[in-house]
Order: C-alpha cells, then sequence, then structure tokens
C-alpha cells in the first residue's frame, strides 16, 4: 500500500512542477510520474539528512525540496530531449 502512495504524491509531485515551470513540457503522464517519484526521493533522502524525519515519512520541507528537484528534472529532461 505505500507504494501505491509513493507513486500518487510522485505523480502531484510532478504534476505540480510542471504546472511551475513556465512554458510547455513535452511530457507524457509516464514521464511526469517518473520525474516526480524521482523528484519524491531526492525529497525524502534530503529531508532525512536534515533530520525533519523519515524517508518514507511525508513532511513539508521533503515536499518543498522534492517539488524543486522535480522542477529541475523537468528543465533537464527539456535539455536532453530538445531538438536544436
Amino acid at each position: 500500500m505505500a507504494i501505491i502512495g509513493f507513486l500518487i504524491f510522485g505523480l502531484f509531485v510532478g504534476a505540480v512542477a510542471r504546472l511551475i515551470k513556465p512554458g510547455k513540457q513535452n511530457l507524457s503522464l509516464l514521464g511526469t510520474l517518473l520525474l516526480g517519484v524521482v523528484g519524491s526521493l531526492i525529497g525524502g533522502v534530503v529531508a532525512t539528512l536534515l533530520g525533519t524525519g523519515e524517508f518514507t515519512e511525508l513532511n513539508i520541507i521533503g515536499a518543498i525540496v522534492a517539488i524543486v528537484a522535480a522542477v529541475l528534472l523537468i528543465g533537464v529532461a527539456e535539455g536532453v530531449t530538445s531538438k536544436k
């Protein structure tokens, strides 16, 4: 059950990150989910290192770091997939 919650939170983080990031992103729902989950992993690790909670625990610091990380990951994904 925890995995489903983690995936749902990852999708939420990815969606919020796409709303924050200006411009049109060429990401599918699966891409948004993956970037959100990776951002959530980063947020969980940072929150754990800061001592604000456990890795699997939902807290505000972890959520903010997860969204910021997902925004940065969207920028990286756009840079990698852009056609120049």
